[in-house]
This record gives structure tokens, sequence and C-alpha cells, in this order.
């Protein structure tokens, strides 16, 4: 059987290219630029902390802070090749710090070491964000690399036709995963919708020689250069037939992945349990109340306010360019929905003439979003002051009062218009499930220039998976978004 394309999304921005041969695996040099990276951001920091205070064993300090930095994370196994690039890259980072702390804590506790505790820690402090960065870059490196169809892993999918379009729509529409379905394998004698190229079929009912389903399977494996076989379970894949075609594809050393169909659930949030002898998935709540709840509102108020009184200058310069570009006044409010879908008062920055409002519905044909958002490139609307203020992001500033007063949060949500959220159906409601925020994963992600599909699954995402770790990674990606200005308009 001649190889097949990849399935390829309908928006061009995340097309992944075709994958050529078996994959090769991830670059080597990703374990040792980590390793590398750990080392120095752990040693040079704690080296120059205590030679800067006129200290003694310098060396050593940094070799020891250094060798128990890379003995912490590589006991939490992220230098692994399955783990390196993947997923989050401050959670981990924090929590391992915290590890190490401890550790040496101890170690100085139980060998009577004397040196300055709080110059030790200062040193310390670099470790997580250094790490961090070094992930960072082999996580866009390992990006770049898979939207090129490399350090990808063929994929063939097995199910029925709805459940099997259903799964390769939802990974052509990506880019930053592994896996490149090359062919599919329906049970049944419904088609697919043409998004993957059928490879052989499977019966509906499960067949009394287990051979029926495995060797074809197999044939469609080996002859597609498969690495991996990916089986959405339904009504005609009970566990019996699902057993026997792991024990088939297992013997030829064919890793086999079941799709359980969850949708944006973080893996912390996912446990395994075996019970009578049956594989389950335990999928927790999301965070909504508890120690870490109150942490976040307290973090935002406090956070707000210090921002307000350290930006105090920037919010009078950036209040008189706005009276001085154009006349009305220097800040806007307009109504947003928050959480719960409770209307409230959002301040921001003017960027546009005052009759703003009035102009938009004389624009309405020359919206360039596909869903509930209004969004032009070249709005007419924006004055000139007010360009560069979306270009900088100072136009959000104002709502760090929002934030204090309660009304938003620092991260979370874009807060919708009346008019947008009117419009939500069920799934884009439960945007309204948390608080909005200043910045959130749509802001890091692209902003304007991503879909309403992108955008609602962004929110949803975090809505779902929102933890205090995420809050602070997506704190620092925001410096990132503001520099290069990417989707701002």
């Amino acid at each position: 059987m001649p190889q097949v394309p990849v399935a390829r999304p309908a928006q061009p921005q995340v097309i992944r290219k075709q994958p050529t041969g078996r994959r090769t695996g991830k670059p080597v040099w990703y374990a040792p630029a980590a390793v590398i990276g750990d080392a120095t951001g752990a040693a040079v920091p704690v080296y120059l902390a205590f030679a800067l205070a006129g200290g003694t064993h310098t060396v050593a300090y940094a070799t020891v802070a250094a060798a128990a930095w890379l003995v912490v994370r590589a006991a939490q196994d992220r230098y692994g090749e399955r783990r390196l690039g993947e997923g989050d890259n401050v959670g981990p980072a924090l929590q391992d710090w915290l590890v190490l702390v401890g550790l040496l804590a101890v170690v100085r506790a139980a060998t009577g070491e004397e040196s300055p505790f709080l110059i030790a820690l200062a040193g310390l402090v670099p470790c997580a964000p250094t790490s961090a960065v070094v992930q960072t870059l082999i996580h866009r490196h390992l990006a770049a690399r898979r939207r090129d169809g490399r350090t990808v892993r063929r994929a063939l999918v097995i199910g029925e036709a709805n459940a099997v379009d259903g799964l390769v729509s939802h990974l052509a529409k990506r880019t930053d995963h592994e896996f490149a379905v090359v062919g599919v394998c329906p049970i049944g004698d419904e088609d697919p919708h043409g998004l993957a190229p059928v490879a052989t079929r499977v019966g509906r009912q499960a067949p009394s020689r287990p051979s029926a389903d495995s060797a074809p399977v197999l044939a469609a494996a080996g002859q597609l250069n498969a690495d991996v076989v990916l089986v959405v379970p339904g009504p005609y894949m009970s566990g019996t037939r699902l057993r026997r075609l792991s024990w088939a594809l297992h013997g030829e050393e064919c890793p086999l992945v079941v799709v359980p169909g969850l949708a944006e659930v973080a893996g912390r949030r996912v446990g395994v349990l075996s019970v009578a002898g049956l594989t389950m998935l335990a999928v927790a709540p999301p965070l909504r109340r508890g120690l870490a709840t109150l942490l976040k509102s307290v973090t935002d108020r406090l956070g707000a306010v210090l921002l307000i009184v350290l930006l105090a200058p920037v919010f009078v310069a950036v209040a008189l360019a706005v009276r001085m570009d154009s006349r009305g006044p220097a800040v806007h409010r307009q109504t947003r929905i928050g959480r719960g879908g409770k209307p409230f008062t959002m301040a921001k920055f003017r960027t546009m003439v005052t009759d703003a409002e009035r102009l938009r519905h004389q624009l309405t044909g020359t919206n360039e979003q596909d869903g509930r958002m209004f969004k032009i490139r070249r709005d007419p609307r924006i004055t000139r002051v007010g360009r560069v203020l979306r270009r900088c992001s100072l136009d959000e500033l104002p709502q760090l009062f929002n934030v204090v007063r309660g009304h938003m949060s620092l991260v979370g949500p874009r807060p919708p218009l009346p008019d947008e959220a009117a419009g939500y159906d069920e799934v884009e409601r439960r945007r309204l499930a948390v608080k909005p925020g200043l910045t959130g994963l749509w802001q890091v992600s692209g902003r304007s220039d991503l879909s309403w599909d992108e955008t609602v699954a962004l929110d949803l995402r975090y809505v779902d998976n929102w933890s205090p770790s995420g809050d602070l990674e997506v704190l620092c990606r925001t410096v990132g978004a503001v520099v290069t200005g990417r989707g701002a308009y």
C-alpha cells in the first residue's frame, strides 16, 4: 500500500507537513542541553552570590548546588525523552526547586554547615527560571520540528466512522502533539469523511477467531510504517476484543493507545485505577475552592495594588497622551460579562474615537473574526495613540482596578461583551465559570490572530485545568507577548 498524506486541517496556520518514513525520535542534544542549562543555572548564581559576599569555598558550594539540582531533576525524570519539550515548564521547575531547597536544608543541618542561609537561598533562586527557559526553548524547537512533520509518530486509528472522524479532525487542527495520522481502520461499512485514507476495515461483530481482527490491522500498520495504533472505544469495540487486539499488537512490539474521548483535561487531573481487574480513569474535578483559590484571590489583589503603585507614572503619561491625541475621556468604560454571567463595568484607556460603538454597526461586514468576537486588523476607529497602546497592551492597565475590586483576576479568560455572551452555546458558556483575566492563554497564544474555536479551546483549557503554577507560567509568557505584540490590534 503506498504512502498516504497526513490529514490536513482547514486552517493554513496549523498545517503539518507529511511525515516521511519512521520517526527518528527527539534530537539527541535535548538531554545534554537541559543538563548543561540546569547545572549552569544552579552553579553560576550560587558562585556569584558567595563570591560577592566575600565568602569562602565558593566553588564547592556551586558544585554541590549544581549536583543537587541535577539529582532532583533526574529523580523526577525531567531528562527522559518522553518528558523533554513537552507540556508545562514553569510548574515542574517550581516543584523541583522547593524539593531542592528542602534537600539542601537537610544536608546543611546534618553536616553542621554554617554558610549564610539567605545568601545560599538568593543564589538558588535562579535555578527554577533558568530551567523553565531552557525547557521552553527545547519545546519551541520541538514544536517547529513537528510542524514540519518531524519527530512525530505515524498513527493508525481504529474505531467507528464518526469516532474516527472526530479524533482525526481534532488531531489535524493542532501541531503541538506527536501523532500524525497516516491511515484509519473503520469498524463496519460506514466511511469516514476523507480526513485520512482507509487502510483496511474491521467487522462490527467480534470474530470467533481473534486473528480476523488483528491480521488486517497488523498488515495495515506494517504497510503504512505506523509507529502506534490509536483505538477509539465504542459499542463494537468491547473490552475483550480490545484486549485481544492489544495482545496481537504488543506481540509485534507495536504500541497501543486507547483514546477515552476526554478533551482538554490536564494529565495531573487524571489517574489510572485497577479495580477487579478493570482499568479505569479517575478524573479529578477542577480547582474551585480551597487554599489554592484563596491564594489566587489574595495574590490577585495584592499584585494589582503593587502594579498600580509601581506604574502610576505610566498611568499619568498614557492618560495625557490619549487626551492630547483626540477628543474624549482618557478612560473608556464598557460593560463586560464576568463570572457566572454577571455584568460589570470594565475600564480601559480609550484607543478609539468617542463614537466607536455607533460606527461598529457600519463595519459589521468587515469583521475578520470567524466567531462571536468583532475584530478588524486595520480598524479605522482606532486613534494614532490607540494603535500604539494596543501594540504594547498599555490600554489594558486600568483593568488592574477591576482586579482590585474583585471583578477580574490577573489571569483568566477574555471578558466577553454582553452581545457576545448572549450568543454562547452550552460549551462556550463554560468560559464564564471563573473570573475573566487581565491576561490569559488567549492573550499569550496569539490573541486576535487565533480563530474563535482556538480561542474557546484555550479558555476552556484554563477553566478546567487552572493551577497556581499555570497562572505563573501565563504571567511569565505575558511579558514575551507584550514585547512581540503578536495578534495585538
